[in-house]
């Protein structure tokens, strides 16, 4: 079903770090598209690049170092503080901005449809008010939408999934750009005000990530500025580490948890660690927590207290009332096993769901005709809950922002109205707070039943959402219902609050559908700023991830396989060492010689078949009867900076007269290298020589062709590397393993599965 054009389209995109050129050419090609397209989640996508973690140590760098004195190397070590200082300052800012658009959106908002509800109790003709919540939802997630689907697909979900693998040495196209945190704040602000079943948590730690990214470099691709500071940093290893300490500073940020944001990013994210960088990144943390508590703290009037550390604050749970005795433990743990169970079920209808999206809503038009049902589903549900539900409460003493009274007498207020008229985030701090008999069991029952199946489907929509508070709002609901009911049962013994229930309701249901332990522990103990429920915590979320992994694999995990990247797990697959590196390589391998027709390199790097992106260096004379052996390894984005700069010769005996290149050379094309198209070589210049010596790596890591899958793996993952060469016992070429050859091989139902590649 894909067209020729398609695929002429496809190839070149696979070639190029999407640049001007290229856009041109798209806009030529006419756009088809296919109603349903085939998807497979047994496939490999090979649109996906990999990161280059392992440094270049050619004859430049190794100069350059030698260069670099102590001194020079405590400025630089200074510089790197100084950008996690402004990494957690600005994600701190980002957070705040959010918090404030939010409420004052969502209040303005539910301010309007509750002055229309109340007009219209009275008089009737309530499906008015209906109509009006569910238009005002529905136009603002358009808008959210549409900005998403249009402009910046990238920046559709929580982005944790994207971060994983960015942090795992995968690079997907646009992930850390300006432009999408710009799309990303703004459609994270829009998706929360529509009234959706999200969170603004998850998208927090997106934008961090990219505030991160975009501060270590020193400067800005997409609005073409570059302020000449911090050009040490760019270069992928580098760019990681602040990645993940952005990642780590939105974690913080959105929960108030600076540990909780270490372990995070240690946990989820970071697939490479030391110890130097997590001192590091809890200081980003820490800076992000205290900007977004001082900010708020003033905004809200009172300057000296800090009382905000976070976006969503569960509030203080205290001692006295809500201490656990030992036969609670048993509870914990069933309540453990239902989460697993209920987050397992969440996974698998989410799984299906997004296959039905992959291959049938695949246009933005329709993606975003989606995203408006959904907003508008997700209002006429709450409004005909509230409508049918009896339930009454006295609003004296009660917290609620916005009390409905509906159909209730004077100085009552319906207790659905506080779950659904409200932001999720408050919703979940209600359940946890409010004193007993504040809502009836039907009234949690129905809620978290209608709110499961929103959450699910929101999930993956074309807007920026989290799925953090939806996850923790099911999971207090439901457990609040299991306070309820246990008091019921040992009748009304003093041990069951039902807000202790639903906390541990919360901590299971999240547990069970992204499958975090440690920092989930550590977040929830933050959060609520209890240390005596770590142990409880702790148990349940063990629990929860046991059973949920039983039947299947976390949110997060599987979005990530459903989009086939390519992505590495910490281990190779069990039983996998009957494999070898001849096996697993990719043949035959395009090598360069030492000294090599600028012609060649022109015809190899333009090839669009092969995009190869590592090419081996050979011995270049032939006519002697020595083996080619090998020399080094050369980069793709390295030989088109050569070919940019012409650096070459007309004879090979001549010496190189011209300027030498700097390494700050290769630092200036980074990220985007330019395309082998847009660098025009004359006829004459094709016949003149190249001279790779002093630009390649003269020692790239190698494995013979003996060594076995796991053993390859574990060099090719612990060094974060993207090209590994596969020798003879000649030292002469045979292979070449690259990130897909090893990502291939997955565990599957019966053994050891191999994948298969496409180009979709």
């Amino acid at each position: 079903q894909l067209t020729p054009s398609s695929f002429l389209r496809i190839g070149q995109l696979s070639n190029v770090d999407l640049n001007e050129d290229i856009r041109e050419l798209e806009t030529e090609l006419p756009r088809q598209h296919p109603n349903e397209i085939p998807h497979n989640e047994k496939l490999l996508s090979l649109k996906y690049e990999s990161l280059d973690y392992d440094n270049s140590e050619n004859q430049l760098f190794l100069e350059e170092e030698r260069r670099i004195n102590h001194t020079a190397f405590r400025t630089v070590e200074i510089k790197r503080w100084v950008i996690c200082a402004m990494i957690g300052i600005l994600t701190g800012l980002v957070a705040c901005f959010i918090d404030i658009v939010v409420e004052n959106l969502a209040g303005l908002k539910y301010r309007v449809v509750k002055g229309n509800i109340d007009k219209f109790t009275e008089k009737g003709g309530l499906s008015f008010s209906l109509l009006l919540w569910a238009t005002l939802n529905a136009s603002v997630v358009m808008v959210g939408s549409v900005i998403v689907a249009f402009i910046e697909p990238v920046a559709a979900g929580s982005g944790i999934p994207q971060i994983k693998c960015y942090l795992n040495g995968v690079k997907i196209p646009h992930v850390v750009r300006l432009k999408t945190l710009v799309i990303k704040v703004c459609g994270v602000i829009l998706s929360v005000v529509g009234g959706l079943a999200v969170g603004k948590e998850g998208p927090m730690i997106h934008s961090g990530a990219v505030i991160a990214a975009g501060i270590s470099q020193g400067r800005s691709t997409s609005l073409k500025r570059d302020f000449k500071i911090f050009e040490y940093f760019r270069r992928d290893t580098e760019k990681r580490d602040f990645v993940s300490a952005g990642a780590a500073a939105g974690v913080s940020a959105a929960f108030g948890a600076p540990v909780g944001g270490v372990l995070f990013s240690l946990e989820e994210g970071a697939s490479f660690w030391n110890q130097f960088l997590t001192w590091r990144i809890f200081f980003a943390s820490m800076i992000s927590t205290f900007t977004l508590n001082s900010v708020l703290s003033v905004y809200h009037g009172n300057a000296w207290d800090l009382s905000s550390p976070g976006l969503i604050n569960f509030g203080r749970f205290d001692n006295e009332k809500m201490g656990y005795t030992i036969q609670e433990i048993p509870i914990f743990i069933f309540m453990g096993v239902v989460g697993g169970i209920l987050g397992a079920l969440f996974n698998a209808l989410n799984y299906w769901l997004t296959m039905f999206r992959i291959r049938y809503i695949h246009r933005p038009c329709l993606q975003v005709v989606e995203a408006m049902l959904v907003a508008a589903v997700t209002a006429t549900v709450g409004f005909v809950m509230i409508y049918c539900s009896r339930d009454c409460q006295p609003i004296q003493g009660s917290t609620v922002a916005y009390p409905l009274q509906l159909f209730c007498a004077d100085g009552e207020y319906n207790s659905m109205a506080t779950a659904f008229f409200n932001t999720p985030e408050k919703s979940v701090v209600n359940l946890f707070h409010d004193p007993p008999g504040s809502y009836n069991p039907m009234t949690l029952g129905m809620f978290t039943l209608m709110y499961f199946f929103l959450a699910c489907w929101t999930y993956g929509l074309t807007v920026s959402a989290g799925v953090f508070i939806p996850s923790l709002l099911i999971g207090a609901a439901w457990g609040r219902l299991f306070g309820i009911s246990l008091s019921y049962l040992t009748k009304g013994s003093i041990w069951a609050d039902p807000g202790k229930y639903a906390l541990m309701g919360a901590a299971a249901q999240l547990g069970g559908i992204v499958r975090m332990t440690l920092s989930l522990t550590v977040i929830m103990m933050e959060a609520t700023g209890n240390v005596t429920y770590g142990f409880p915590i702790m148990l349940v979320l063990m629990t929860a991830k046991i059973v949920g992994d039983y039947f299947v694999e976390g949110l997060y995990d599987m979005h990530i396989q459903l989009q086939s990247v390519p992505f590495l797990h910490w281990e190779a697959p069990v039983t996998s060492h009957s494999l070898t590196a001849r096996e697993v390589m990719s043949t035959p391998v395009t090598c360069l010689r030492r000294i090599e027709r600028v012609g060649t390199v022109v015809d190899i790097l333009s090839d669009t078949s092969s995009n190869h992106n590592g090419f081996p260096v050979v011995e270049s004379n032939p006519d002697t009867t020595q083996v080619a052996g090998l020399r080094g390894l050369i980069l793709r984005s390295q030989l088109i900076v050569l070919l940019k700069h012409k650096v070459f010769v007309e004879r090979a005996n001549l010496s190189l007269v011209q300027r030498r290149l700097k390494l700050k050379d290769f630092r200036d094309a980074y990220p985007r290298f330019p395309p082998i198209q847009s660098i025009h070589v004359s006829q004459d210049e094709r016949e003149c020589m190249i001279d790779l010596s002093e630009f390649m790596n003269p020692s790239p890591y190698t494995v013979p062709q003996e060594a076995s899958l796991p053993r390859v793996f574990k060099l090719f993952r612990a060094l974060g590397l993207r090209h590994l060469v596969v020798v003879d016992n000649r030292n002469e070429v045979v292979g070449m393993v690259t990130r897909k050859d090893l990502a291939r091989y997955r565990l599957g139902k019966e053994g050891l599965e191999e994948l298969s590649l496409a180009q979709t």
